[in-house]
């Protein structure tokens, strides 16, 4: 049995239009965030996510995590459904949504971590293995005495990295986990989530725009546009369905040969564009 199991998923939101010049109420319009998505997921598996803003992702991701109810649809996650067994449920998950911080912005991070350390309940002795495992791969050993607030947006997404994984969580929902990062912290970054795939067996589902993350970590994608599932299979197969490019030469000699139009033209007819 896989380890997600979504079917026929769907979410609607009403929202409010701006206000017409001259009228009093706002008129409300109905927006399909999720249209009948079906998926599944096997247990250790790394699941890129991708789309363009306003696809889906973020509302299938705070399904899966417990935080929103579907209209329609079934979800279950290791044997839970998500948005009914909440409470034994986040004890099995780690999620870092992109600029939303669960660490606290005025007190230093090692502070933040041990309030967690409280409400995952995780004994004295494993919260201090697993820290010093953490911080090392991550590399902010000397910024855990330093307040959020003080921190660069990558040193933040590492030290909101940390919080996630202080407790072991089976599933990981990663939004950009990369941003803000330079390129050796990436390719770092990158090399840790390999590791704590692969030790662990760390289920991971990443959403990001960077294609360099999907291509280094994810050997399977699904792509999400206007609520419905447009692709689900290998990278590979994707690159080579819809990653293409055409390369023309052209040599225009004289006056006399033609002009640009007509040349332009053969060239769009050349590529069947």
């Amino acid at each position: 049995m896989n380890y997600i199991e979504v079917s026929g998923l769907r979410k609607t939101f009403t929202v409010r239009k701006k206000r017409e010049k001259g009228k009093l109420l706002r008129k409300k319009e109905t927006v399909e965030a999720l249209k009948d998505v079906s998926f599944s997921v096997e247990k250790g598996e790394l699941l890129g996510y991708i789309g363009p803003n306003g696809a889906g992702k973020s509302t299938t991701v705070k399904i899966l995590s417990g935080i929103l109810t579907p209209d329609g649809g079934e979800v279950s996650v290791g044997g839970r459904v998500p948005w009914k067994d909440r409470k034994e449920y986040v004890k099995h998950i780690g999620v870092v949504f992109g600029q939303r911080s669960q660490l606290w912005w005025d007190v230093p991070i090692i502070d933040s971590f041990s309030l967690l350390k409280d409400i995952y309940r995780i004994p004295a002795d494993a919260y201090k293995d697993r820290l010093e495992e953490l911080t090392e791969a991550l590399q902010i050993e000397e910024l855990l005495r330093t307040p959020l607030r003080l921190l660069s947006l990558g040193q933040r997404m590492k030290a909101e990295l940390c919080g996630s994984l202080l407790h072991r969580p089976e599933l990981l929902f990663l939004d950009e986990p990369t941003i803000g990062l330079d390129a050796v912290s990436k390719l770092a970054l990158r090399d840790f989530l390999k590791k704590e795939n692969a030790e662990h067996g760390t289920t991971v589902m990443l959403t990001t725009h960077d294609m360099e993350d999907i291509a280094a970590l994810c050997s399977r994608v699904m792509v999400l546009g206007h609520g419905r599932k447009l692709f689900d299979g290998k990278l590979q197969t994707l690159l080579d369905r819809y990653d293409y490019d055409h390369k023309v030469s052209a040599r225009y000699e004289d006056e006399d040969s033609g002009n640009i139009d007509h040349l332009i033209a053969s060239m769009y007819k050349d590529l069947d564009l």
